[in-house]
């Protein structure tokens, strides 16, 4: 491990780009303990507590994404959840609208730069309206629990409304958002992994300490009386996170090689080399259970600005995880996501037209059409079954957690859509740290070989 990392960072270019993230990633827990100017943190805890109503909901799930921010209303208290919805909403309309696909393959670079564009501007609009929703049911929680709203901010009103603090609110909370989506965006361009998943997961991990804290405490063992977690649960719990690991690793890294023949090809030149097309079990990888966990929280803000009386919140309470019919809807929209991902990001008729170009060909389909619809037939199969599989290995621990009684805190750290989230992006990370060490290597050995050529 030691001489993993010597090696890592031997590399001057590679060592650049982690120092580059790791203190850009620190910037984004800074501000996950700077309170919203006009709100009590200490307060606020104790409403959000009450917002649980002691078992597990989709503000708790949100509060575990942004890493702690959501509970004390920091200024990244958002999180970068309206930036996924955006992108959720442009990937369906670079998808439904025919003008924009045309430009996006005429003008790859320029459509990009459009894309882009309207991302950020969705995000900051969805922003607005997610903090909109916090601030008022901030005032409607301060009104049955006084302080969590400094009195100075609800004096100046229009129209009988807190302007003051709604102008301060909003406009934090939407800052902290962009600047959180502005943070990961360097990442990417300049650093090493995908910014945004590698911000969910940071926060992801800071709720370590306070799970275990809650595992210790609910064990009871300053007690001979058994506590709320017994061994044999905690034990199953252990097993259920391994589990999930290895079943992450298998159902992201797993494919299946299609082989390739080349029709200009001798027969002596194929032997000893063997060509195929790796088509991915899970071709979106952790994308789909972002996407699903960002669109279930939405009813969340809804519920709890509207009341909790009117239909849409007793919809919201229906959507709290555990819930079966949050089960449905979170499996259900894993595996659109999945199929939605995997279409967008594959593209057989291209592959189909390369393989003709270079003469290769699938052994018994011929080239062209019957190529690319046997692609297609063999990566919807493929993405039934890593959908299928990773939607398993989402809801496993909620199914546990019903089960076994266990607090919806430990469950879901311990497994589910934050173990999900943290194993993909540490995979896809290790594996573009991999790349630059290959690529480096690869450099060297060609320098060296120009060399003895002189």
């Amino acid at each position: 491990m030691i001489a993993a990392i010597k090696k890592v960072f031997s590399v001057s270019d590679l060592k650049t780009k982690i120092i580059y993230t790791l203190l850009l990633l620190l910037v984004c827990r800074i501000g996950a303990f700077i309170p919203v100017p006009g709100i009590n943190g200490e307060q606020a805890i104790k409403v959000f507590k009450y917002a649980q109503g002691g078992s597990g909901n989709l503000f708790q799930l949100m509060d575990i994404f942004s890493g702690g921010a959501f509970k004390q209303l920091t200024i990244v208290a958002l999180g970068i959840m309206p930036y996924i919805s955006a992108s959720i909403i442009m990937q369906l309309l670079v998808t439904l609208i025919p003008s924009i696909q045309r430009e996006v393959k005429e003008n790859p670079e320029g459509g990009k730069k459009k894309i882009t564009k309207y991302t950020r501007l969705f995000t900051l609009f969805l922003a607005l309206i997610h903090s909109y929703f916090i601030a008022r049911y901030a005032l409607s929680m301060n009104s049955t629990y006084p302080g969590i709203v400094v009195s100075e901010m609800l004096n100046i009103t229009i129209f009988s409304k807190p302007i003051l603090f709604y102008i301060s609110v909003m406009l934090t909370l939407s800052t902290g958002t962009v600047f959180l989506m502005w943070i990961g965006e360097q990442i990417t361009e300049k650093g090493i992994g995908n910014g945004i998943s590698l911000i969910i997961t940071v926060g992801i991990l800071s709720s370590l300490p306070s799970t275990l804290g809650s595992i210790i405490k609910q064990l009871n063992l300053e007690s001979q009386e058994s506590g709320q977690l017994t061994f044999s649960s905690l034990i199953i719990l252990i097993s259920v996170f391994v589990i999930i690991i290895a079943g992450t690793i298998l159902v992201i890294q797993g494919q299946r090689r299609i082989p390739l023949q080349y029709a200009r090809r001798s027969h002596g030149e194929t032997q000893g080399a063997t060509s195929y097309i790796p088509l991915k079990v899970n071709y979106a990888g952790v994308i789909p259970v972002i996407f699903a966990s960002s669109i279930l929280m939405f009813p969340a803000f809804l519920g709890q600005a509207v009341g909790k009386a009117s239909f849409i919140g007793k919809l919201s309470n229906m959507l709290n995880p555990g819930n079966w019919l949050y089960l449905f809807v979170y499996v259900f929209f894993i595996l659109f996501f999945t199929y939605f991902w995997t279409a967008t990001q594959f593209h057989p008729e291209q592959i189909a037209s390369d393989m003709k170009k270079n003469g290769a060909f699938i052994p018994g389909i011929r080239q062209g059409k019957p190529t690319q619809e046997y692609l297609e037939s063999t990566m919807n199969k493929l993405t039934l079954i890593g959908g299928l599989f990773l939607a398993f290995i989402a809801i496993l621990p909620v199914l546990v957690s019903k089960l076994l009684s266990v607090d919806a805190r430990i469950s879901n750290f311990f497994g589910g859509t934050s173990l999900l989230i943290m194993v993909g992006v540490i995979l896809d990370t290790t594996k573009q740290i991999e790349s630059h060490l290959l690529m480096k290597r690869y450099d060297g050995f060609m320098k060296k070989g120009k060399l003895r050529g002189r």
